[in-house]
């Protein structure tokens, strides 16, 4: 199993973090007396920074250190030229003292951007970070401020623990941000079966996301079939490992309306150049240059995708579906890469909370109907048995046709835990695992007259998960939802009975919220009752918070969340709209900011 770590899938350079050390100006002994501390603080959050994040393609997170402290608008326009020339995408400033606020703070719009005011006695840092947040403020420009709980010394060269939290976090939004600026989103079709997400909102992409919209109709794909426009090398090695690794589940159609293994062969093949297809019109591939195929080499620079597929592909062709399930993995025959973002039924807003998961996380995401919520009296009813442990107080079904991305299955593990890894840190046998926990169920044919195969698999219990959804309301616009919660195992016997009332042949995740007892969290069906349409995007991890940091940086306002007081960091404008009601004061922020890209 080869990691194609490092490889580049899109245009452009991947976005730096640029440091800004500020500092007091004045010469003849006070400028000169902090040169080390401001520096050594930059260079101590470089070295936080390039410790313990990477970028979603597994390549190290590069930091960018202005050349000198800034002391004055001279070397803060210096500084803003190297951050430009060096691709400067999230923009942080560090200071252990005063210093002259409106004349040293970042101004560019475009950066997302934070302040560390180091809480020290010897000098004021908390002073000038209160001011230079109020001078952002001031002109519309809010940043984040970090400030340390407890006094340290001045020589103390360790950030804290609660600083380095608070950083890294704004540095994983602010990056998502910055990878996100000037990509696409690629519809591969139209809008399935009049589900609102696949509206595709071009507005919404623009000015809140900074990308561009692309559409290519689905006949894209007939034509690169029947014209051979895909790499017969690559489609060869591809058929192969499936064979090898794809095992086919039983078929629950009817006998008299199964297909034949012959047409089940075929759709093998179909489903196999399906996929190639669609991630060469993603991100290109330069081997279609090779073989002719210049303009079709080029892609669409697309950081995410959706794909219609229902009604007007599947009524004819083999479903997405596998498809679907290995380019949003972590792995397929060419080793373990970066999952390709595609979301089921084209629905763009479920695709973009995907990507946003993914941004953050550097994981694989499950895309996934909110299907079902089983309260404890009815499962007893239908089961006989109770629910118990976090099951107790009712579970929901997160299952859709077998798109889900197979790191789903929960068969990574992480001393002894089932987890869903970056790619770079997947084993052979934890791909091989996956592999043998999914089975690949011919389609049902009442849904997909094409023919097909569907993933198969059931998530382990015990992961913390967190599930999101981007949902868009006339005159409000875009707001995120999030629930934290975890994956639960039921008895077996519990779970097929349960199961077989709907598809038995796709994956299926039992998921339970975390719950505060108040509102949309007072219990599970109130959970399952306030989500605000029928997908959901599962990732890897409680990273509400971090969803929530970087929902403010876009101005997306959370209409409703389980993350607890102390892992909610927006930015300190915030607390001008209101102290007490956080949900509220969110929702006025973002609506007197606007869009992050809405004025440009």
């Amino acid at each position: 199993m080869e990691h194609n770590e490092g490889a580049k899938r899109l245009r452009g350079k991947l976005p730096k973090v640029g440091i800004r050390p500020t500092i007091d100006g004045r010469r003849r002994g006070v400028r000169e007396s902090l040169e080390g501390q401001t520096m050594g603080m930059a260079q101590a959050v470089e070295r936080l920074i390039t410790a313990n994040l990477r970028h979603v393609n597994g390549m190290p997170v590069e930091c960018v250190i202005a050349d000198t402290t800034i002391g004055g608008v001279a070397e803060a326009a210096k500084c803003a030229e190297k951050f430009a020339r060096e691709g400067v995408g999230v923009s942080i400033s560090v200071t252990p003292a005063w210093c002259y606020s409106a004349e040293t703070i970042d101004m560019d719009p475009l950066l997302p951007q934070a302040i560390w005011g180091f809480n020290g006695t010897e000098r004021p840092g908390a002073v000038y970070l209160a001011s230079a947040l109020a001078s952002l403020s001031q002109k519309g420009l809010p940043a984040f401020g970090i400030y340390g709980k407890d006094v340290r010394d001045a020589d103390d060269s360790v950030i804290p623990e609660d600083v380095k939290e608070k950083i890294l976090r704004f540095v994983r939004a602010g990056l998502a941000v910055a990878e996100m600026r000037g990509r696409s989103y690629l519809s591969v079709g139209g809008v399935a079966m009049g589900i609102g997400g696949s509206i595709v909102d071009p507005d919404f992409f623009q000015s809140y996301l900074g990308m561009r919209n692309e559409y290519v109709d689905m006949s894209e794909l007939v034509r690169r079939i029947e014209e051979g426009i895909f790499d017969p090398e690559e489609f060869e090695r591809a058929l192969n490992w499936v064979k090898k690794n794809c095992q086919e589940g039983p078929d629950n159609n009817l006998p008299e309306n199964q297909s034949s293994r012959e047409k089940k062969d075929r759709d093998w093949q179909t489903s196999v150049k399906m996929a190639i297809i669609v991630r060469d019109l993603m991100v290109g591939n330069p081997r279609l240059a090779d073989l002719g195929f210049e303009e079709e080499a080029e892609g669409h620079n697309a950081i995410a995708a959706g794909f219609q597929g229902q009604r007007q592909w599947t009524d004819h062709f083999p479903n997405g579906d596998f498809m679907e399930a290995i380019l949003n993995s972590s792995f397929d025959w060419n080793g373990t890469r970066e999952p390709f973002i595609l979301a089921t039924e084209n629905d763009s807003l479920n695709g973009v909370a995907m990507l946003f998961g993914h941004l953050l996380s550097g994981t694989a995401q499950i895309f996934a109907d909110v299907r079902t919520y089983w309260s404890p009296e009815a499962v007893k009813r239908v089961t006989g048995q109770e629910l118990s442990g976090l099951a107790a107080g009712g579970i929901i079904h997160l299952i859709n046709s077998g798109a889900a991305a197979l790191d789903g299955t929960g068969a990574q593990s992480r001393d002894g835990e089932p987890v869903i890894r970056p790619f770079w840190e997947i084993a052979e046998s934890e791909v091989k695992k996956c592999l043998e926990e999914t089975s690949w169920r011919p389609a049902i044919l009442g849904y997909f007259r094409g023919g097909g195969f569907s993933s198969c698999f059931l998530t382990r219990g015990g992961m913390p998960v967190t599930m999101s959804r981007v949902n868009l309301i006339k005159g409000l616009g875009p707001v995120l939802q999030i629930a934290e919660g975890y994956t639960v195992e039921l008895p077996p016997d519990m779970h097929a009975i349960l199961n077989e009332r709907t598809d038995p042949t796709w994956p299926t995740t039992w998921f339970v919220p975390v719950l505060t007892g108040e509102d949309a969290f007072k219990d599970v069906y109130s959970v399952m009752s306030h989500w605000g349409a029928n997908h959901g995007a599962i990732s890897f991890g409680h990273i509400g918070g971090d969803l929530i940091t970087l929902a403010a940086m876009l101005r997306l306002p959370v209409s409703m969340h389980n993350v607890p007081e102390e892992r909610i960091f927006r930015p300190s404008a915030w607390a001008a709209f209101g102290s007490k009601d956080l949900e509220g004061a969110d929702f006025r922020a973002c609506g007197n900011f606007g869009p992050m890209y809405g004025k440009y």
